[in-house]
């Protein structure tokens, strides 16, 4: 197994013990949304606002690559990005191995 591999396994193993199961990756990119917005809300999040938060997570993870910069928060505490350069566009495992790195950055 390539340190990639142990590596995920780690970081799977960290998120069974804290939550009780792996999620995946839309869960995982839910939970570090939720992170970094810092607050749980008062009631269940929208449609709109977990779509939200996975582009935070994103943008989060990718933050660690210099494709996007963290720029604040707005008037409701959510933080916002700017673009600093665009994603190079690949195929769906190169795109998901690229935020699995990050996601075992970003939870070590």
């Amino acid at each position: 197994m390539d340190n990639f591999e142990q590596n995920w396994l780690d970081t799977e193993i960290l998120l069974k013990e804290r939550f009780g199961k792996v999620p995946d990756m839309e869960g995982i990119l839910f939970l570090i949304g939720v992170n970094e917005l810092g607050r749980m809300p008062r009631k269940k999040f929208s449609k709109e606002q977990k779509q939200d938060l996975m582009h935070i997570a994103v943008c989060t993870l990718l933050c660690q690559l210099g494709y996007y910069e963290y720029v604040g928060r707005d008037e409701d505490n959510w933080p916002h990005f700017n673009e600093l350069m665009q994603v190079p566009v690949k195929g769906i495992n190169e795109q998901e191995r690229m935020l699995k790195e990050c996601v075992i950055r970003y939870f070590q």
